[in-house]
């Protein structure tokens, strides 16, 4: 299985990928005059503003889903695995993939807006329903959202349930080892968190989005303030050692150490992995919201790539280079570290690091404090991906329902997460960046197209900046005026105004 998945990563994340993320998140902030940049503010007063209805949540409801998605293992293990593999440069490079991909995500989840569809009394969209009316593709609509069923119904739950598992084996010991005939020998700590797992997930998911908003509105904030919380005390005990740690991510990013295309490598990969921007995963929480514009969700979703990044992947950066608890290794086998600061047994595509660095701080507590961390970040994540894959059954079948399917993936979700709480780490983080390319080679593909074909996104953003210059209170979107063709729900829900 893990000769399989190598392989395919192999193929998947090439060097040509990575430059196409990089490239499409410069294209973008061009395109958009740094949209990232010049309407920051604008993004902080549409966080609070809205209110939920009976089709659609409200716009902090789909901040927090769409976080709850972007902010999970990704910013534990996989900050941990960038800087294992490609060296304290790496976190440079996830810098610039935020950067670069708060503009790529505006786009994406403009566009998850303009299209989005009423569906059982429920706002719908992503990128198979904006690929489908923009560009005439059903046949690559329907591609998409199978890769992303596969890839958010089965392969990523695993990634996150799995480092839960790990850094509850890690914190209270593995306790008693039980020998099955087809899973081999397993913790009964990692099968006990694994039950209780999808018991808690069985619970919401068959509760509909609504419960998923509910949930993650009060969770998300909270896990991440009290995250980012202790990383700064962390660094406020070690505040000597930061200006080191700044110059070390810097000059190492532009340096042999690891390799200069490991540390780009890695960056962009875990980056992408925990961002989400460009990989078409944002664009279904965006277009749930209930909002006056579209790009008011644009621009809040951008936000959201800073808040992952920025704020609680360069958090866990600090803790792990501050308090020096790491390694820089090869992946080949036989190992050769770079540098060697742990013991090999570290696994770094486990949450160790991060583990082992607040440990340092806070005797005791490192190991529980993540621990938890993690059951937060990550559950919440594999909702979000629950909602993602749901979205692309319903389009699947919105021609003719049937809610067996979705019975069958909630399932089928639950076994993914079962299976890969208890399995190897490597195994778990390589089937996740195969789910994580597959959608983000078919979704930027599909966004350039789109670009270049129409450019719905850009109409949007010119449309709102010039209600923002008009000081309107209330703001329209006519995209039949804006000459934005198939936004079906907008124009029936400007003409409800009207009459």
């Amino acid at each position: 299985m893990k000769a399989i998945v190598d392989f395919l990563n192999s193929i998947i994340w090439s060097p040509v990928f990575i430059a196409i993320c990089l490239g499409a998140g410069l294209f973008y902030s061009i395109t958009t005059r740094f949209v990232q940049v010049r309407h920051f503010k604008e993004m902080w007063r549409l966080l609070f503003s809205g209110s939920s209805s009976k089709e659609g949540v409200s716009s902090f409801q789909a901040l927090t889903i769409s976080l709850s998605g972007r902010v999970g293992t990704g910013n534990i293990a996989g900050v941990a695995a960038a800087i294992g593999f490609g060296g304290p440069g790496a976190i440079f490079w996830m810098w610039v993939v935020a950067f670069l991909g708060a503009a790529t995500s505006f786009v994406e989840c403009t566009l998850g807006q303009i299209y989005k569809e009423q569906y059982e009394g429920q706002y719908r969209g992503g990128p198979a329903f904006y690929i489908e009316k923009v560009l005439g593709l059903k046949w690559y609509g329907v591609l998409f959202a199978i890769a992303t069923i596969i890839a958010t119904g089965l392969l990523l739950p695993g990634v996150q349930s799995n480092s839960i598992g790990n850094a509850m084996e890690l914190a209270f010991g593995p306790g008693e080892m039980i020998e099955t005939s087809f899973l081999g020998t397993l913790s009964l700590a990692k099968i006990m968190t694994a039950t209780g797992i999808v018991i808690v997930l069985g619970f919401i998911i068959f509760g509909g989005v609504k419960r998923i908003a509910s949930f993650t509105q009060v969770v998300v904030p909270f896990m991440a303030l009290s995250y980012i919380i202790i990383a700064l005390a962390i660094v406020a005990l070690n505040i000597d050692q930061l200006p080191h740690v700044l110059a070390m991510i810097l000059d190492d990013a532009f340096s042999p150490m690891a390799a200069f295309g490991a540390a780009i490598g890695w960056g962009v990969k875990r980056g992408v992995y925990s961002n989400e921007a460009g990989q078409g995963t944002g664009p279904h929480a965006a277009a749930a919201a209930e909002v006056q514009h579209p790009a008011q969700q644009g621009l809040v979703q951008a936000f959201s790539v800073y808040v992952d990044t920025l704020f609680v992947c360069t958090a866990t950066a600090f803790m792990i280079l501050i308090t020096g608890a790491y390694n820089v290794q090869t992946e080949a086998t036989p190992v050769f570290f770079f540098v060697q600061n742990l013991p090999e047994a570290f696994d770094p595509n486990s949450p160790a690091f991060t583990q082992m660095a607040i440990e340092k701080v806070f005797p005791g507590a490192g190991s529980i404090f993540v621990a938890f961390a993690l059951i937060f970040f990550s559950f919440t994540t594999i909702l979000a991906y629950y909602y993602i894959a749901e979205t692309n059954v319903v389009y699947l079948t919105r021609a003719k329902h049937n809610p067996l399917f979705i019975f069958i993936l909630k399932l089928a979700l639950m076994s993914s997460v079962f299976y890969g709480t208890i399995k190897t780490a490597s195994v778990a983080w390589g089937m996740g960046d195969v789910g994580v390319g597959m959608m983000g080679w078919l979704n930027i593909i599909g966004l350039f197209i789109i670009f270049l074909v129409a450019k719905p996104a850009m109409v949007a953003l010119r449309d709102y900046e010039e209600q923002q210059k008009e000081g309107v209170t209330e703001f329209t979107f006519d995209p039949e005026k804006l000459g934005i063709k198939k936004a079906d729900l907008w124009v029936n829900k400007l003409k409800g105004k009207s009459e």
